[in-house]
């Protein structure tokens, strides 16, 4: 149908510290570029917003800053929080173990 919409590729723009994650998201479909694939690494995180808001990029990062300047930028991005990591090792944590103790638990 020429009314329905299609749905647009979006790419990813990963940070320094997920740089490492490319073939992980490649696999699992994404397009992907890393800061150091378009030569920004150690770059000001402004110049890296500016650069996803140019080519269209979805810029996933860490660092708290940048996820405030990308919001105020209107770039689209996922921030990465401690928090997030944090409840997503707890939750390994105790699926893998479940009889496991936490340390407030003990008597």
């Amino acid at each position: 149908m020429k009314n329905q919409m299609e749905a647009k590729v979006l790419k990813l723009l990963l940070d320094e510290m997920y740089a490492g994650l490319k073939e992980y998201f490649e696999i699992l479909g994404w397009k992907v570029l890393t800061v150091h694939d378009v030569n920004l690494q150690g770059a000001k995180d402004r110049e890296i917003v500016e650069y996803a808001r140019n080519y269209g990029l979805l810029l996933i990062t860490q660092d708290q800053k940048q996820a405030e300047l990308a919001e105020l930028a209107g770039v689209k991005y996922v921030l990465i929080s401690n928090a997030i990591i944090a409840k997503i090792a707890d939750a390994k944590i105790r699926e893998k173990y479940p009889d496991a103790v936490q340390s407030g638990d003990d008597p």
